[in-house]
């Protein structure tokens, strides 16, 4: 009886144990989808697209918001935000704007473009694949 007492009592510290794991903070397993193109974390490697990581909360989910909403111009991003809803854009915003500004890497040379052209800390309202800053 004790042994099956001192069982029960082990393998509920075990389960406690598996419980205390870290969640991940909201919009992260979301964030995942974008990592494809804007890099692991929203930091993004190259010059083709400015990072999402450390950009203000309001200006990447007014970004979103325009993209779902289909009053700001782009390739693709119109199409994936219309599958998010407001509140699941929110988390994503809150998510990429409280990871560290990546440093900007110098890569391969874009054609014309400068390397290195996208500046650290460029808003991205302002710069969006293809244009000049």
């Amino acid at each position: 009886m004790q042994a099956r007492l001192l069982i029960s009592l082990l393998a509920l510290a075990c389960a406690a144990q598996v419980g205390a794991a870290e969640t991940p903070p909201p919009g992260a397993r979301l964030a995942a989808n974008c990592a494809a193109c804007h890099g692991t974390n929203g930091a993004t490697l190259g010059n083709a697209l400015p990072p999402l990581a450390g950009q203000p909360k309001e200006t990447l989910l007014a970004s979103l918001l325009a993209y779902k909403a289909g009053t700001r111009s782009a390739t693709i991003m119109t199409q994936i935000a219309k599958g998010y809803t407001d509140e699941q854009l929110a988390q994503l915003a809150a998510f990429f704007a409280g990871q560290p500004v990546p440093s900007i890497k110098p890569t391969a040379d874009a054609g014309d473009r400068p390397v290195g052209s996208v500046p650290r800390g460029t808003p991205l309202v302002l710069v969006s694949a293809g244009s000049q800053p």
